[in-house]
């Protein structure tokens, strides 16, 4: 199993980014996805989850800000950030709790992260 993110970049304070994350390979079905980031010096914090029925989660620094979505279709997450803060630059991750084709067992997948810099 495989996901890729993709969307990250530079952008002003106040600013939006949209990031993308697709998952491939080995997938019988997907339990639930999510954003984490990790900033310089920082542990990896959760950012937004989502399960396979659509129940959201968010951490209390990007409620109201940030929108987490997901195509189950296409097995792609998606994060909308709005009204971005130089606080919020970090590496982002996806990560995606995936019940795999061989053997049916669950495992979690990590992205390869994707940076995200607010500063003007």
């Amino acid at each position: 199993v495989q996901l890729v993110e993709s969307g990250g970049g530079l952008v002003q304070p106040g600013g939006s980014l949209r990031l993308s994350c697709a998952a491939s390979g080995s997938i019988f079905g997907i339990k639930a996805m999510g954003w984490y980031r990790q900033a310089p010096g920082k542990q990896r914090e959760l950012v937004a989850s989502i399960r396979s029925g659509g129940t959201t989660n968010y951490a209390d620094s990007v409620k109201g800000r940030f929108i987490i979505s997901r195509d189950n279709a296409n097995d792609t997450m998606y994060l909308q950030m709005n009204s971005l803060k130089p606080e919020d630059t970090a590496v982002y991750y996806c990560k995606a709790v995936v019940r795999i084709t061989v053997g049916f067992n669950e495992y979690d997948f990590w992205g390869q992260g994707t940076q995200v810099t607010v500063s003007s």
